[in-house]
């Protein structure tokens, strides 16, 4: 009955042992990670990491986290490219998708480039691991992809709304990205609390749309692992922003309390 029911929303499941495999390993990766967060084991790679680098080991190699970044992103990045060459002429619905996950990494690049300020580091262990999760997450949907092409549609087409919640939420992830980037001066390292868009509702929204830009991703898309990789995310995004609101409470005795974390008014 349920799979009836999801059948009318996604192609059916791939043949594939390995895309199926894949599903549900990243969406229980994914979930873990979101856990991880809420109970304050943190990648390396974010404020939270930095605030207590002094523990890591003095042998580690670490990155600037302008490099650092930027590895995480273009292998990903350079996957989508190549999806056009590798997999061409499959369709509308298959060039769309290829022109979304590479648009989405382009988009991180150019803001690690152009747009993000920084303050810390990465270890370099920790960036190699992230990048190839990164990197095996657009592969796999590539190619989940590319397995639906002799499959009959989705009876209910989500196509052309999926593209409308990718563009929502490309748009609305750089702009409040850009805001956090201008909170700080030339040369200054201290965070503060960010104020303008919807951060004045939630201290995460550019989570809450990297989260629509994702399942905008997942409508165009239609496969398993597209919505796997989407739900998992946002246990993982829902779990990381909760943390960051508990330490933007832990920092500032100021903090609004009707701030909320990743939904407006909700959570």
């Amino acid at each position: 009955m349920v799979m009836s029911v999801l059948l009318n929303f996604i192609y059916p499941p791939p043949s594939s042992m390995f895309v199926s495999a894949m599903s549900v390993i990243s969406f229980l990766i994914l979930v873990k990670s979101g856990l991880s967060e809420i109970k304050g084991n943190h990648m390396n790679y974010s404020k939270f990491w930095n605030a207590n680098s002094s523990t890591t080991p003095q042998n580690q190699i670490k990155l600037s986290s302008k490099a650092g970044m930027l590895l995480l992103y273009t292998p990903a990045f350079l996957a989508g490219v190549a999806s056009f060459w590798i997999f061409p002429h499959e369709g509308i619905r298959s060039t769309i998708f290829h022109a979304a996950i590479t648009i989405h990494y382009f988009k991180r690049d150019f803001e690690v480039l152009f747009v993000h300020k920084y303050s810390g580091s990465m270890l370099l262990d920790s960036a190699f691991s992230i990048t190839f999760s990164y990197f095996s997450s657009a592969a796999t949907m590539i190619y989940a992809q590319h397995l639906t092409n002799e499959l009959p549609e989705p009876s209910i087409n989500l196509l052309y709304p999926g593209v409308v919640l990718f563009v929502v939420g490309i748009i609305g992830n750089f702009y409040h990205h850009y805001i956090l980037s201008n909170l700080r001066g030339k040369d200054e390292k201290e965070y503060k609390i960010p104020k303008g868009g919807l951060f004045n509702l939630v201290i995460c929204p550019h989570y809450l749309f990297e989260l629509i830009a994702w399942y905008g991703v997942s409508f165009i898309c239609q496969t398993l692992y597209s919505f796997s990789f989407s739900i998992g995310s946002t246990f993982y995004l829902v779990g990381r922003s909760y943390a960051t609101r508990k330490w933007y409470v832990s920092k500032f005795e100021d903090f609004p309390n009707d701030v909320k974390a990743i939904i407006p008014f909700v959570f």
